[in-house]
């Protein structure tokens, strides 16, 4: 039986409508601070911390729950003689019931705070009575969670207690809860002084349950980041349905390429994790177009990302064709009412750009850490005999922008800022080559994420027509490759990174 509860929340929602039921089922209600002045303005029977230490709050705070009034009440096993006897001895009552919820540091590292006041929301007092009725769940119900209240209530209702599986269940959740929640503070910490910890924690909450993963028959969830405010975790869904784990996937790759060019407009579209048409254009309406004419057929049900405001006139384009979703910073009115109308359509509004310090590939047993892919190139060396034009070195460092969100062996051929032609996923890279060539007929130039292994790469560009190269260079056939360029008379140009993407 439930007979004292000790209460201290940050978050007041739903707090007066269980301690109200408490109450009425003559539950004692203990209280800190901010709690107690909340529940005792609402005529809840209250009584302070301090009233049951003996001790007042100091240190601004940081010290008001940490006694071992209040700890051997939570922690003393009710079927230990020897517990019971101390208790007794010291004058301590048992506490049953232990509502906490934290200060908001997950909410706060986000925003635009000092390091110290970042500092001030930790939380110390609350993960420490959590922790410790947890542990001792058997004797103490301990709720993290406002929305597991309504099922402690119901439970007492019933049964006039709290099942022990449900107290396992919420003590579970407290570690849940505190393994994000130090995760966090440890990263915050940690951030400046160590780019690779000796432990990886990572914080993430559930934000969306799926209806299945990447085929029908995997189970699937969305998690957000704690620590972070991204682009993936502060969308915004204007229509449609939910996002599914494959739309989730391609938005992030979509969003990142068009996010790719700050200085000008972009747009991209996408088919299953791969760009299929990318584009540059004096207005939203001629970047779009663009990046259709590309690939007008793999751009049915895909993915579309545009890095400016979509207006009527391109709502009106992209309206005529099936598109899955839609991804931009801003909507006019009118260019919003047109792809609402599209009952299916998921429009989203995302005003943060990619921000990811780390990418994060899971093994069987293990997960890989490495740093995001966010250098272009550490030169332009020209290294042939033709020196590419301006037109040309644009539309390359175009296509390598482009080049490095292909899976790799990764090839892709440009011309006017235009994506024309894209290969990738081959075990060889001739493959994807001849591929993005015969796709991009007419292209001019052709980027390659890594580099050639043999000469057979020029030698198809050159039955093409394609005027200059880009690549990393690092093979040991490079003298092979430039030669070949100079007879065809090809410009090539490294540039010393490599985008392999596996």
């Amino acid at each position: 039986m439930i007979k004292r509860a000790l209460i201290s929340v940050y978050d007041k929602s739903g707090i007066l409508e269980l301690v109200k039921f408490l109450r009425k089922n003559n539950v004692e209600i203990i209280s800190t601070g901010g709690t107690f002045k909340y529940l005792k303005e609402n005529n809840i029977e209250v009584t302070e911390i301090s009233e049951i230490t003996g001790s007042c709050e100091m240190l601004d705070g940081r010290v008001k729950t940490l006694h071992p009034i209040i700890h051997g009440g939570i922690l003393a096993m009710r079927d230990n003689k020897e517990h019971m006897e101390t208790l007794r001895e010291r004058n301590i009552e048992t506490i049953d019931m232990v509502v906490v919820n934290l200060y908001p540091f997950f909410e706060k590292v986000k925003e635009d705070l000092s390091f110290e006041e970042k500092v001030e929301f930790i939380d110390i007092g609350g993960p420490t009575m959590l922790r410790a009725a947890a542990k001792n769940f058997k004797d103490v119900v301990v709720l993290s969670n406002v929305l597991d209240y309504k099922r402690v209530i119901n439970e007492i209702e019933e049964n006039y207690d709290v099942s022990l599986k449900t107290r396992k269940i919420l003590a579970g959740k407290v570690f849940n809860l505190m393994s994000a929640y130090d995760a966090a503070i440890s990263n915050f910490l940690l951030q400046e002084e160590e780019e690779y910890p000796e432990y990886l924690s990572v914080s993430y909450k559930k934000l969306q349950s799926l209806r299945y993963g990447e085929n029908p028959h995997q189970s699937a969830v969305y998690y957000g980041s704690c620590e972070t405010k991204g682009a993936m975790n502060s969308f915004k869904v204007l229509n449609g349905k939910e996002l599914s784990y494959n739309n989730i996937k391609d938005v992030d790759i979509a969003w990142k390429v068009a996010c790719e060019f700050d200085d000008e407009i972009a747009c991209c579209a996408l088919k299953h994790n791969t760009p299929c048409g990318v584009a540059i254009g004096d207005t939203v309406l001629d970047a779009y177009k663009k990046a259709y004419e590309c690939d007008s057929v793999s751009i049915f049900g895909g993915i579309v990302a545009v890095n400016r405001t979509i207006d009527e006139d391109t709502a009106k384009e992209m309206s005529k064709i099936f598109l899955e979703v839609i991804i931009a910073p801003n909507y006019t009115e009118e260019a919003l009412e047109i792809l609402k109308s599209k009952k299916n359509l998921r429009v989203l509004e995302c005003k943060v750009k990619p921000s990811n310090k780390n990418y994060m590939v899971s093994v069987d047993g293990g997960i890989l850490v490495q740093e995001e892919d966010k250098k272009l190139i550490d030169e332009l060396n020209v290294v042939t005999k033709k020196k590419p034009t301006d037109d040309e070195i644009k539309d390359m460092l175009f296509a390598m922008k482009v080049v490095k969100y292909v899976k790799s062996n990764a090839i892709v051929v440009a011309k006017d800022n235009m994506a024309i032609g894209i290969g990738g996923g081959q075990v060889n890279r001739i493959w994807a080559a001849c591929e993005a060539l015969e796709r991009g007929k007419g292209a001019t130039v052709l980027a390659s994420d890594a580099f050639f292994p043999f000469r057979d790469v020029v030698e198809e560009c050159a039955k093409y027509n394609i005027k200059a190269i880009i690549q990393p260079g690092g093979s040991i056939r490079d003298d092979e490759s430039i030669q070949e360029c100079d007879k065809h008379d090809i410009g090539m140009v490294m540039t010393g990174i490599r985008h392999f993407k596996h």
